[in-house]
């Protein structure tokens, strides 16, 4: 099975990062993606996509250091879901990518912000041993520069 996402887009604003009380950084900021179309009339139609995006650890810390609001970056990471309770106690589901690896390809400033209300906490953190979840329990790399490339010899392809 396979869950990857890869995305090319704009920061919306600057990295929210804060660090967790076991330690670990986490940020979050969102990305906009944008794609032209034409329409049945034969007009460019623009269409901008909005992607929530959280990143752990040193990922996080590199991220807080690097990333500014309106800057192109390239992004590899998985797709989430996540269930949480807003202040008035109502149920609210959150799609999200969880990056591991992201590159700046343009530095350029500008851009839209976004929103949200609720910030990931330590149960959320697909690396953390404690939490009991599904998640592998390799070890997260510790710079996005030393993730190791690896090949399977037994793929088909």
């Amino acid at each position: 099975m396979v869950n990857r996402v890869i995305l090319i887009g704009n920061l919306g604003r600057d990295p929210e990062v804060r660090s967790l009380e076991n330690g670990a950084m986490v940020a979050k900021f969102s990305l906009a993606t944008g794609e032209s179309y034409k329409d049945k009339e034969g007009n460019w139609q623009e269409l901008t996509e909005w992607h929530d995006i959280i990143l752990w650890r040193a990922v996080a810390e590199r991220a807080e250091k690097t990333l500014k609001k309106g800057m192109m970056i390239y992004l590899e990471g998985k797709l989430t879901h996540r269930t949480w309770q807003d202040k008035e106690g109502n149920n609210r589901k959150t799609t999200e990518v969880v990056g591991d690896y992201f590159r700046i390809v343009d530095a350029r400033k500008g851009g839209s912000g976004g929103n949200s209300n609720y910030f990931p906490s330590e149960k959320d953190d697909p690396y953390n041993r404690n939490n009991n979840s599904s998640v592998s329990e390799a070890p997260m790399p510790t710079s996005a520069e030393e993730a190791p490339v690896t090949a399977d010899d037994d793929l088909p392809f």
